[in-house]
């Protein structure tokens, strides 16, 4: 018998653990598909955000808020390892420097695709942004629904958590952060 690797070996015992049959006809492919799954659902380990940043960083003359809303994240809640997902709001005032839009959004999915609590999640994508642009000011926030408090647990199928992250002058200047909030919220009529 040739040798599975580590991770299609450990969802081979699982199934085992569980008091499945992992040789049945539906299983047999299952620990090389949740291998599969699982290396795509944490491949934000295996990026570096700086990496990602650097070519998409240019230099602007602009100092008006800039704001990407509503990028989905999907994660894993590392307590249970069950997913939580929702969207992502993110703000900044540059100062000189801007980024490509399309690496705010890959920025957010590169720690979401990590094991995570949504906390942590909103502080990295706001500090790397911080770090990396240095703006005026960066702001983030999430609403995201947790599977671990859906599924399991209270089982409360409505709720959402919401976290904020706010730098610089979003958290100075009571005018700023209420800007953004207000913007990130905002709907067009459609």
């Amino acid at each position: 018998m040739v040798k599975s690797p580590p991770m299609q070996e450990f969802f081979r015992k699982m199934l085992v653990a569980m008091g499945e049959d992992p040789d049945r006809e539906g299983l047999r492919a299952t620990p090389k598909r949740a291998a599969a799954a699982w290396a795509y659902l944490t491949r934000g380990y295996q990026q570096d955000p700086a990496a990602l940043l650097k070519s998409a960083v240019f230099e602007v003359e602009a100092n008006h808020m800039v704001i990407v809303r509503d990028i989905e994240i999907y994660s894993l809640c590392e307590h249970h390892l069950l997913p939580f997902f929702g969207v992502c709001h993110v703000g900044y005032i540059p100062r000189g420097k801007i980024i490509g839009v399309s690496k705010i959004a890959r920025l957010a999915d590169l720690f979401a695709r990590r094991l995570q609590v949504q906390e942590r999640l909103t502080n990295q994508i706001a500090r790397t942004l911080m770090d990396t642009l240095e703006p005026e000011g960066v702001g983030v926030i999430i609403e995201a629904q947790h599977l671990c408090m859906m599924m399991r647990g209270v089982e409360k199928q409505n709720s959402r958590m919401v976290t904020s992250a706010m730098l610089g002058s979003f958290h100075d200047s009571v005018a700023t952060r209420n800007e953004f909030l207000h913007l990130s919220r905002h709907r067009s009529s459609e």
